[in-house]
């Protein structure tokens, strides 16, 4: 239901220009300049087959296709009018009972649109007391998770509550994901960029067209047990939206992981586990264990060591079309655990491996503002990214004013005389 323009798009037809730096153009690969001093630079960045010099440039592939996007240009727009939509709650808060009776009847009322909320939430006996839910719940569509598929039946989503609500959205549609919107009425909200004050105005907004996203890519986790790998069984098969853990479970010893990227063997992991993490996860438990900051955009996976038995052993960032697969090593004295953005924690055997890639169905999430300026001031208000006092302008250092460059401590010691 949504759409993306993209800012750049650079097919493999196209051959790199360059711009001379009075501004005129020429082929950058006809051979050597006229004016070999003269430095030339490309017009819009490589292009798909990069030459380099008068012979060598990269192999051709039928396949291969750059895109280079300015994450400003991901603008959201409907083929139709949004009909349906998901209101997800966060469980067990009384705080959030009246602001969702109030998005509801607002939805339904003034909107004219089809809700959805899980069956839970019509169960809760504080929202079954509330005078207002009354008149609306007969109008409320229901679902019950792994039960119902959601798949085709929802135009748009509204989360009300903390991060957690996103990441339960994500767990919900394992494929495509429609267009999520989600508002701070949790603990921390990095994710949710919405204030609930004017929520009207901020929806009715979204629902005209006039809205930002970031997409938010997500992991494709395949879970390939020994004893399983030629029954017709199909494998566990999951997307993440923050990260896969693999750790050591309640075992004394340490984790012994074999970590592969594109099939070939990197490093062994030895220590209580690693996280692989999207880039939107890195601000979540990687982070915590040490690793880097990565913007939503960057197309990029971050693996990151819990606690090493290694000094040396720093936190990296892979390109995102690699394939990761993490093994129990042979000759580990212990299983080892692997949980999915919190759930669906199970045990790895010896000989089960865990492939991890980027998936293509990533998480559109509407911003406040912009890509940017959204997750800077999450970094700065929810994580207090660089807060320190300012340091003290010359003028209001007294014992500094009182002195010039001029002195020296052989006066400084006449004077205490």
């Amino acid at each position: 239901m949504f759409h993306i323009y993209d800012a750049f798009r650079f097919s493999a037809k196209l051959s790199p220009v360059a711009v001379d730096e009075d501004g005129s153009s020429g082929s950058s690969c006809s051979g050597i300049n006229s004016d070999a001093d003269r430095r030339t630079r490309s017009l819009n960045a490589p292009s798909p087959v990069p030459q380099f010099g008068p012979c060598g440039r990269i192999m051709k592939n039928s396949a291969m296709v750059i895109t280079i996007q300015d994450p400003a240009s991901q603008r959201l727009t409907w083929y139709k009018p949004p009909m349906t939509v998901l209101v997800i709650k966060k469980i067990r808060d009384a705080t959030v009972l009246q602001p969702f009776v109030q998005l509801v009847r607002w939805l339904i009322d003034e909107k004219r649109m089809v809700v959805f909320v899980e069956q839970s939430v019509m169960e809760d006996a504080l929202l079954q007391n509330n005078s207002e839910f009354g008149h609306i719940q007969e109008k409320l569509m229901t679902f019950r998770d792994g039960k119902d598929d959601l798949t085709d039946k929802i135009d748009f989503i509204i989360c009300l509550g903390g991060d957690g609500t996103l990441l339960y959205a994500s767990l919900l549609f394992q494929q495509s994901v429609p267009p999520v919107m989600a508002f701070h009425l949790g603990s921390l909200g990095f994710l949710t960029p919405f204030e609930f004050d004017n929520f009207q105005e901020q929806v009715t907004n979204v629902l005209e067209g006039h809205a930002a996203l970031t997409l938010r890519s997500r992991l494709r986790c395949i879970i390939v047990r020994k004893n399983e790998e030629n029954s017709k069984k199909p494998p566990t098969n999951l997307l993440v939206l923050n990260e896969v853990v693999v750790d050591r479970g309640p075992s004394p010893y340490l984790s012994n992981i074999d970590l592969f990227l594109d099939g070939k063997h990197i490093t062994s992991v030895q220590g209580d586990g690693l996280i692989v993490s999207t880039p939107t996860g890195s601000t979540a438990y990687a982070v915590a264990a040490g690793a880097s900051m990565i913007h939503p955009s960057v197309p990029a996976i971050m693996v990151t060591p819990i606690c090493p038995h290694s000094l040396s052993f720093r936190p990296i960032v892979v390109p995102a079309g690699v394939e990761l697969k993490i093994s129990v090593s042979p000759d580990s004295r212990n299983t080892s655990w692997v949980s999915f953005d919190g759930r669906n924690r199970q045990e790895l055997f010896h000989g089960d491996s865990l492939t991890v890639t980027t998936s293509v169905y990533p998480v559109p999430s509407i911003c406040a503002q912009d890509q940017i300026s959204d997750w800077f001031e999450s970094l700065a208000e929810c994580l207090h990214w660089n807060v320190r006092k300012r340091q003290k302008h010359l003028d209001e250092l007294s014992d500094l004013t009182r002195s010039s460059s001029n002195d020296t401590l052989d006066s400084f010691g006449h004077n205490d005389s």
